[in-house]
């Protein structure tokens, strides 16, 4: 299975999954995950694409993370 790691800070990380066209993302603080795919991922990369250059921080792209995980993330449980 192939991964690329596309997005980490200190609070969230993307990993994109291209053959399943998805993407999860990882709260590392609140040790959630939630994978997305389809039109949810497309709009996700729209949505971080269409953030302006001079605006593209971690703050804002972690600030937009946390909206999606917001009530639909699960809880990572290690086995």
């Amino acid at each position: 299975m192939l991964i690329n790691v596309v997005y980490n800070s200190d609070h969230y990380a993307i990993v994109a999954y291209p053959v399943q066209q998805g993407f999860e993302l990882l709260d590392k603080a609140g040790r959630r995950s939630l994978f997305v795919q389809g039109a949810v991922a497309r709009e996700l990369r729209r949505v971080i694409d269409e953030i302006p250059d001079g605006e593209r921080t971690e703050d804002s792209i972690d600030a937009l993370l946390d909206e999606y995980c917001a009530g639909a993330a699960r809880p990572i449980v290690l086995h």
